[in-house]
């Protein structure tokens, strides 16, 4: 594991494109809201900490089932914090946490990473919920079935402007496939495109779009950026340097309540996807199917054998140089000690080793 405390920044100027990475990369729109949700009672619970802040990078779905059950089996009221406030999301995550409108923040290493290299944003990941990131081109089985990077070749492939065409951009550099031989059209955030035939593939995520897809009765396949090229973590947890320096145990904290909540959101989807449809999404009429899938679907982006090994959150070396990697090909260069500090988590897991089984 990593283990990095230096605040040392790069100020780097970047291309319209790598500044573009920089927002969230999120591939639908919906409503940001914020509900406060107060912890259930729990005995033990350590030395008040205050109201816990978390900003999300999506809307409260299956996708937070870990913070859901942190919530619920109390875990963060026994971490010492008095109530937990989940900010849904999607929204500009690093200017949240950097303006102390939230204490944590869910985002992802390429996001994170053009903030920190363009505006020296005193920003850290300190764990990651995701091993792999969930993006994907979507493309149906009786269409395009884009199943290599070589099958993008000729073919129309959807894609979002913004941060998600920064992206796109850096898939086909890192598989030597030359621009002009991908037409990349413009498209919103429903998947219609592709199921029109409109478009043989289409930036989509695979716990979403790719889920819907295929509920509607259409055979898809998945051409993953994390194996093809792009490796990245995603609902990664973000933080400032002055809560790493002046209130590591609180960051530890709030890594272990997430940590067992995980846990439980691993071995349990269905309560996961319950929990999402019922309670904490209750008005987005959330369809419990779906949920139930997602939440099946994100364990293997959450679960890899170095998790299996070193415990849910960590981030290893190797996979630090894979994602070093990624952001040069978007145009973003950084050392690791620019952007992960991951020695809270491992004195975490140092003095509390059951939490890696």
């Amino acid at each position: 594991m990593t283990v990095s405390t230096t605040t040392h920044r790069r100020r780097l100027g970047l291309k319209a494109a790598a500044l573009a990475a920089a927002a969230a990369l999120v591939l639908t729109g919906c409503s940001s809201d914020s509900d406060a949700a107060p912890s259930p009672a729990a005995s033990g619970a350590s030395a008040d900490l205050g109201t816990l802040t978390v900003q999300l990078s999506w809307i409260k779905n299956a996708e937070f089932a870990g913070e859901f059950f942190a919530i619920e089996k109390g875990y963060f009221k026994d971490a010492g914090f008095s109530d937990v406030i989940l900010n849904a999301g999607p929204g500009a995550t690093e200017s949240i946490v950097l303006s102390g409108g939230a204490d944590f923040g869910l985002s992802n290493a390429v996001s994170v990473g053009a903030v920190v290299a363009e505006e020296g944003a005193p920003l850290k990941i300190v764990g990651t919920t995701f091993q792999k990131n969930p993006f994907t081109i979507l493309s149906l089985k009786d269409g395009g079935n884009i199943a290599t990077p070589a099958d993008l070749v000729g073919k129309k492939i959807g894609v979002q402007a913004g941060p998600n065409e920064a992206l796109f951009d850096a898939l086909l550099v890192a598989n030597g496939i030359d621009a002009s031989e991908v037409e990349k059209v413009p498209v919103e955030y429903d998947p219609a495109p592709l199921v029109n035939g409109d478009v043989d593939g289409f930036l989509a995520y695979v716990t979403n779009e790719a889920i819907t897809v295929e509920a509607e009765g259409h055979p898809v396949t998945n051409l993953l950026f994390a194996d093809n090229g792009l490796p990245f973590v995603a609902e990664s947890v973000v933080t400032t340097d002055e809560m790493i320096e002046k209130s590591p145990e609180k960051v530890k904290a709030f890594l272990k309540a997430e940590i067992l909540g995980w846990k439980d959101a691993v071995a349990d989807p269905e309560e996961g996807a319950r929990l999402a449809v019922e309670k904490y999404g209750k008005d987005l009429g959330l369809d419990m199917d779906k949920e139930l899938e997602q939440a099946t679907v994100q364990t293997s982006l959450i679960v890899t054998d170095e998790t299996k090994a070193n415990g849910l959150f960590t981030i290893s070396d190797s996979l630090i140089e894979q994602n070093l990697a990624t952001l040069k090909a978007s145009g973003i260069e950084l050392e690791a000690s620019d952007l992960f500090d991951l020695s809270l988590l491992g004195e975490l897991l140092a003095a509390e080793p059951d939490l890696t089984k």
